[in-house]
């Protein structure tokens, strides 16, 4: 029974990576991508699927981006690999920010990851200035940068809750 199962999600899976190049999306399956695809959805954002960018865009203004961090409920989203130093490497961690409009911070429900609990914007300056005092306590010369949704909700504010989220 359950190996029919995995045959049909390994179908669907394969048909909507075949759908996501299509639209010029080669790697459905690249870490965080469909979280990121739900999110622009319900911001009304548009998807940028390459790896180095932006995770969205606005869509009558293309200047406009927006980065996106999700975690499960009680959980916490992350920038990964962000450079303490040397100083020239931190500017570029640190401007993984600030190229960006608007942080967003989506919490994805822990018994469905697929569906959004709630979303919060944050100013890009309060996310820098978290990630600075991160970096400047980690004992590495690389970290990933953490937030909690505590932090999140203390430092952004609601712009999507799920309808039967309480």
């Amino acid at each position: 029974m359950a190996r029919e199962i995995f045959k049909k999600i390994i179908d669907l899976v394969l048909r909507a990576a075949e759908l996501a190049r299509s639209v010029g999306i080669p790697n459905l399956l690249q870490p965080g991508l469909v979280k990121e695809m739900i999110i622009a959805d319900i911001l009304g954002h548009e998807l940028i699927s390459t790896k180095r960018d932006a995770d969205a865009r606005d869509p009558k203004d293309s200047s406009i981006k927006y980065e996106y961090l999700s975690c499960k409920e009680g959980g916490s989203g992350q920038f990964d690999r962000m450079f303490k130093e040397p100083q020239e490497k931190r500017r570029e961690s640190i401007a993984r920010i600030t190229r960006n409009r608007k942080v967003y911070f989506a919490v994805f429900y822990a018994a469905i990851q697929t569906k959004a609990k709630i979303i919060y914007e944050i100013d890009p300056l309060a996310v820098v200035a978290e990630t600075n005092r991160q970096l400047d306590r980690s004992r590495n010369a690389i970290s990933h940068v953490g937030f909690s949704e505590d932090w999140v909700s203390d430092n952004g504010k609601v712009v999507y809750k799920d309808g039967s989220y309480k």
